[in-house]
């Protein structure tokens, strides 16, 4: 018998999270802790297993809120900064258990090499520097992490190919703009479904929430949630009430099982 899944969203906001620096929109003022939105990511948890997909700048908040202390590896949808911008935080779980497993495309690693250079010198390193095992994946992979399969899907942020996940019944994509047919049958009737949903208006590499719900509609989950969510959606309280039944906004610190 399967393990349960359970699945703590870390983060649910875009780029520059909720509230924006500097901005005076209504809802970077709203008092309702369902509007303050960490970068996006979601820590998964069965048995003594620990992962976390991406790991962006607000990465060690994250991990403090949650009083994770221990994590088996951390899985990349692709290199942007508001995925990747926290690597250097996973240095205390270093120190307690050595090298940190990283999932993730060659391309992602091109550029975390690039950007990261200190992390990946292999003459003269940096002492107390992070150590990184890289796990190259693609589309075409299917990789176990503890004793749960993982799939692979993929889809595009404009033109800029991004990885998601389907763990049991359980499937993560953010970043999405389009995904191929053949992408989508990977995923078909998964029974918990995560997607991005950015605005109302279209975006050029985001789905809005009516490409969202459209692409919802196609999976056809027991239950969907949207995460990857911009002040410009609205309040989350107003913009749940107009949902489907079977589809929320996810927010900070939701927990489900699966």
């Amino acid at each position: 018998m399967k393990s349960p899944l359970k699945v703590t969203f870390l983060g649910t906001g875009t780029s520059q999270g909720i509230p924006v620096i500097g901005s005076d929109h209504p809802v970077c003022k709203s008092d309702s802790q369902k509007d303050i939105r960490l970068r996006v990511s979601v820590l998964l948890n069965w048995d003594n297993y620990f992962y976390v997909i991406d790991c962006g700048p607000d990465f060690r908040q994250q991990m403090l809120r949650e009083n994770c202390t221990k994590l088996d590896g951390i899985l990349l949808t692709h290199e942007h900064s508001d995925h990747t911008a926290g690597i250097d935080d996973i240095r205390p779980f270093n120190y307690r258990q050595g090298n940190m497993a990283f999932y993730a495309h060659k391309r992602v690693f091109k550029a975390l090499h690039q950007r990261f250079e200190y992390i990946f010198e292999t003459e003269n390193k940096y002492p107390g520097a992070p150590t990184i095992e890289e796990n190259v994946i693609d589309k075409n992979s299917s990789f176990t992490l503890g004793d749960k399969e993982v799939t692979v899907v993929e889809a595009f942020h404009n033109d800029l190919p991004v990885l998601g996940f389907k763990i049991d019944d359980f499937t993560y994509l953010t970043d999405v703009k389009t995904i191929t047919e053949e992408e989508i049958e990977k995923i078909k009737n998964t029974k918990i479904l995560v997607i991005n949903a950015l605005r109302e208006e279209s975006h050029p590499s985001h789905f809005n929430i009516a490409e969202a719900l459209e692409f919802i509609a196609k999976v056809k989950p027991e239950k969907a949630y949207l995460t990857h969510i911009s002040h410009l959606m609205g309040f989350h309280e107003e913009v749940q009430k107009k949902l489907p039944e079977n589809v929320f906004l996810a927010y900070d610190t939701l927990k489900i099982n699966i």
